[in-house]
């Protein structure tokens, strides 16, 4: 191995060390629920805040119950629940700590308590809520702003704490239209109650923007709409590597059947333009994948498979 390589190589354990601050992991859970990995020089951490439990058919409402049935067959999952994981990101990039997302909180009403791990799972890995300098929003659903409604995580932020997230999303919010989804009851309820509370407690924290904002060196949030009107993605570049978080824009299913509507898409036509429209691009980039519904750590890339997509998990780099 030449000196330059070397280098370079102590060069990334140490910024990772100084990302990870490795704790012990709580005695209740078996390994850490977080994955670190570089884009060029932008730091990056994907943390699970847990898993909810849903009924398989809000992976697709729009399909045949026998063809969903059996694809959740072939992928070996159960026919009448499934798991969505949640997944956030920690960003470093020009001295600003970024958090993407921020997961579910607590809503005791809606029985999910295999989620809103995040603060724990911030302090084990080292993450100060404090450090947080950016919060950045792909859209106001209750499983990714409901982590910063949690007391301890509203005590613990800045002052100077900015948000962002689109302008079309606060707008949304103030009289959201349900008539096209497909919720478990209880859903649409809560996930008002949650949203019209976060544009009260964190308004003067907003930052909004129209169509892209870059939030931090090789940060930047572009809207792309579908899932909700202001739905983003997060695309980081650095040095040549790249990496797209892509909210809630791409689900398991959606590589197989990329046209089956999510029982959470508010415009479930335009949500599946937005995924076919991102997957493509994705799998002509090469560049690496999260979302946040993706089975944890979420980091893979995309090929194009016929007239559907592919998912490639990454080989773990530990």
């Amino acid at each position: 191995m030449n000196q330059a390589i070397r280098n370079t190589q102590e060069k990334t354990n140490m910024n990772l060390h100084k990302l990870v601050q490795s704790s012990r992991p709580a005695p209740e859970e078996l390994v850490p629920s977080r994955y670190a990995l570089k884009i060029g020089e932008i730091d990056v951490m994907v943390i699970s805040d847990g898993v909810l439990t849903l009924p398989g058919a809000m992976l697709a409402h729009n399909a045949d119950p026998a063809v969903r049935a059996a694809w959740l067959k072939d992928m070996f999952l159960p026919p009448d629940a499934f798991d969505w994981a949640l997944n956030v990101v920690v960003v470093r990039s020009g001295g600003q700590t970024i958090l993407v997302d921020a997961g579910l909180g607590s809503d005791p009403d809606l029985h999910l308590p295999r989620a809103g791990q995040l603060s724990k799972r911030l302090e084990a890995a080292g993450i100060d809520l404090g450090s947080v300098t950016d919060v950045v929003l792909t859209h106001m659903h209750m499983d990714h702003i409901g982590g910063l409604l949690v007391d301890e995580v509203k005590d613990g932020l800045r002052p100077d704490l900015r948000i962002h997230v689109a302008a079309a999303e606060v707008k949304f919010w103030e009289d959201p239209d349900f008539s096209h989804v497909s919720m478990p009851p209880g859903f649409p309820d809560a996930l008002r109650a949650t949203a019209k509370r976060f544009a009260k407690e964190y308004h003067n924290q907003l930052r909004t923007f129209e169509e892209e904002h870059e939030v931090a060196p090789g940060v930047v949030v572009t809207r792309t709409g579908g899932h909700t009107p202001g739905h983003s993605i997060v695309r980081l570049a650095s040095g040549g590597d790249r990496l797209t978080f892509a909210g809630d824009a791409v689900f398991t299913v959606g590589f197989d059947h990329p046209d089956w509507h999510n029982g959470f898409e508010h415009d479930p036509e335009e949500a599946a333009r937005v995924r076919v429209r991102l997957l493509r691009e994705l799998a002509a980039s090469r560049e690496l994948l999260v979302a946040t519904h993706m089975p944890f750590p979420s980091i893979g890339h995309v090929a194009v498979d016929g007239d559907s997509f592919r998912w490639i998990p990454a080989f773990w780099d530990y």
